[in-house]
């Protein structure tokens, strides 16, 4: 994919403009590396928003001066070690939206937990700590000086984009702390456009901010850095949400079967399929084929969360009836009949989560909705390079690597590429023995047979 840039101050209303709606709550996570100021801009937000009462204010006074990170490092270990471990969540709202913030790790030995908080993410917030950057020099013993981000700078901002995060957003932190800040941030914000561009990542927007001060957060802070687009948070009150997938056939994950409940108005006495939807929607009188098996039956009665009758989309809730009794249990997927093809072998990029190297003919359970294969590594292809964003050729994947591989399935799915259909192009990898979530998967479109 070809990467495009927008100025800061048309970024976000140009998606709006295109994407539409503006009026659901947004979900966003931070990430970035280590102490890049990720928890204190959540806590900025939350401060600034007014969402924070008085006596949680006073909990996190540390020598007379407020720690906003502490605000979301909730846990022990993290108030002890001053690193976030876990993804904490938290809400917040301005007069124009509602916010959903993920607090991600930046420590490399917690991307599992990052990985987990961006697959369900609208947006994201890289931040980048300026104090941590060589921008200074131009010129150094006669060559123009090429500026290195931090690899979980690279490594958080290419996960995003495998992700499919919507909206990605650079926010260069702690330039309160540098004398020539509008200078700084030329600089930084050039190398973060060189890498995007090499990545092929879509960029909304590169701001300025101070965490620790609030300067571009929630209101502009007028002639800094030369920047003149909007705060961060007028930003973010324009991005628009992750759309579902319909335009994809129609898909369900069965989660859980309610047996005969005997009521009249709702099953007729016939069992009721619960679930979400993943794509397309379901309605009465709509054929669907039972994988595994390939049954097919039709739709009796559509039932939404709240046991109502109705069509249901793509993302929301439902309980399925089918006009016969046919073996469908936790697990399996209620498909538009003739519109995938279940596959046992698929191409697919995967972000390396385990401790353990990945090596070829390993053996794992690999997740898709609620189904639990097993799954063999066949062959690892090649690795992304952080650095250079080329792909190398290897036979093991190190922990917290990227790359693309081949997998053995033992029974087959339906699978679409990630590019098309998150639902159906994603799934977990978990250790057989350790029963750790080993890999996030995504899948790639089928090689050609030609």
């Amino acid at each position: 994919m070809t990467a495009t840039t927008t100025t800061p101050s048309s970024a976000a209303g140009a998606l709006a403009s295109i994407h539409g709606d503006t009026g659901t709550a947004l979900r966003f996570i931070t990430c970035g590396s280590v102490d890049d100021g990720k928890s204190t801009l959540i806590g900025r937000l939350l401060v600034d928003s007014k969402t924070v009462l008085q006596d949680q204010l006073a909990g996190v006074q540390r020598g007379g001066e407020t720690d906003l990170a502490l605000l979301t490092d909730g846990l022990s270990a993290e108030r002890e070690q001053g690193i976030t471990i876990d993804v904490a969540y938290r809400y917040f709202s301005t007069a124009r939206r509602k916010f959903i913030i993920g607090d991600a790790p930046g420590h490399e030995q917690y991307t599992r937990n990052m990985v987990t908080a961006a697959s369900s993410a609208d947006a994201a917030v890289v931040l980048v700590d300026a104090t941590k950057l060589e921008w200074a020099a131009e010129v150094e013993d006669g060559e123009v000086v090429r500026r290195e981000l931090l690899p979980q700078t690279r490594r958080h901002t290419l996960l995003c984009h495998l992700l499919r995060v919507q909206s990605i957003v650079f926010a260069v932190n702690k330039l309160d702390a540098i004398a020539d800040a509008g200078l700084a941030f030329e600089r930084i914000s050039a190398a973060l456009s060189s890498f995007a561009e090499a990545a092929g990542v879509q960029v909304a927007a590169t701001v300025p901010i101070s965490a620790l001060k609030g300067w571009n957060v929630a209101s502009r802070h007028a002639d800094w850095c030369g920047y003149e687009g909007p705060s961060l948070i007028e930003l973010l009150e324009d991005l628009p949400v992750t759309q579902q997938d319909e335009s994809v056939p129609f898909a369900f994950p069965v989660q859980w079967v309610e047996k005969f409940s005997g009521s009249a108005d709702t099953s007729k006495g016939r069992r009721v399929f619960w679930g979400r939807v993943a794509s397309g929607h379901v309605e009465p009188g709509q054929r669907v084929a039972v994988l595994p098996g390939n049954q097919v039956a039709t739709v009796a009665q559509v039932l939404s969360h709240t046991r109502q009758h109705k069509t249901v989309h793509a993302g929301h809730s439902a309980g399925i009836v089918l006009d016969r009794e046919l073996d469908v249990s936790r697990g399996d997927w209620l498909l538009a009949p003739e519109a995938f093809e279940p596959v046992r072998e698929i191409t697919a990029t995967i972000a390396w989560l385990d401790d353990e190297p990945l090596v070829a003919g390993r053996v794992y359970w690999a997740l898709q909705g609620h189904r639990w294969v097993k799954a063999k590594v066949a062959r690892i292809i090649d690795r992304v390079n952080i650095t250079t964003l080329d792909s190398e050729p290897v036979d093991r994947l190190e922990p917290n690597a990227i790359g693309d591989v081949v997998l053995s399935l033992q029974q087959p799915l339906a699978v679409l590429p990630f590019v098309q259909s998150r639902a159906l192009g994603s799934l977990v990898l978990v250790d057989t023995a350790s029963h750790r979530t080993s890999a996030a998967v995504l899948v790639q479109p089928a090689p050609s047979k030609a």
